[in-house]
């Protein structure tokens, strides 16, 4: 494990076991660490096990089970975002897991993927759809040096957290919200706030708006805007100048 990585808690016993998502299909692969549930992993299409792939981190919708939304599926997701450019995990927790809880399975699953597939250290991506897009703000702002950047399909910024405690590191970490053109009107007064609190700590973040009233959640994970995350990702991996405005209608 990197030395970048916060200092994990010893692995448990084999005998767990935990999902490899390749696409559509999935097989069982045993687990030598202890988990909080079944992790899911994304390896791409053709491969290469000398190549030091990019790492997705995704934290699905923590209001899903309660709401009785339809599962997130880590390949289906995957097949829209890229079949070829990243590896990709889902960390396994609890439904009921408190949020110290997924914080520690999103090292475990960096720690275990590392352990298995080559990972570019300064690759690592965090990205979360609705509640699990704040606890990528969360997480990411917390540990800014861990990671290359972070998106939220929806989830809002969490306001009042004190998360700019590391400005420096902070402002170096590149940020992507997609939210619905709704949603930005419904919540005018916390987008405001949001953007204020941006520019006035100097940090990146770009904000992209789409049009519609459909379902948040089930739009933010269409084909057309994760297309729009690949191309942010691989822009920041392959530092490709992007002019991106805080606020921008496609």
């Amino acid at each position: 494990m990197s030395s970048r990585l916060p200092k994990q808690h010893s692995r448990g016993a084999a005998g767990r076991r935990a999902t490899v998502a390749a696409g559509p299909e999935s097989r069982p692969v045993s687990s030598a660490s202890a988990w909080l549930g079944d992790d899911r992993l994304f390896t791409p299409l053709g491969h290469e096990p000398g190549y030091d792939y990019p790492l997705l981190v995704w934290l699905p919708d923590t209001t899903a089970t309660a709401t009785r939304k339809k599962p997130f599926d880590l390949g289906r997701v995957m097949k829209r975002v890229s079949l070829r450019n990243f590896v990709a995990v889902q960390p396994g927790i609890a439904v009921d897991s408190p949020a110290i809880g997924l914080e520690e399975a999103v090292w475990r699953s960096i720690e275990r993927i590392r352990e298995r597939i080559a990972i570019h250290p300064d690759r690592i991506f965090l990205v979360g759809q609705g509640g699990g897009g704040s606890d990528a703000f969360r997480i990411a702002c917390r540990h800014p040096r861990e990671f290359a950047g972070v998106i939220s399909l929806g989830g809002l910024f969490p306001l009042d957290e004190a998360l700019f405690s590391q400005l420096v590191d902070v402002r170096r970490l590149p940020m992507l919200l997609c939210c619905k053109r709704s949603s930005v009107l419904e919540q005018a007064s916390h987008t405001d706030r949001t953007l204020r609190l941006f520019h006035a700590a100097g940090a990146a973040l770009a904000m992209r708006i789409y049009p519609g009233v459909n379902d948040l959640s089930k739009s933010l994970l269409s084909k057309s805007i994760l297309g729009d995350v690949n191309r942010w990702i691989m822009d920041e991996v392959c530092g490709t100048p992007t002019a991106v405005p805080s606020l921008s209608t496609p």
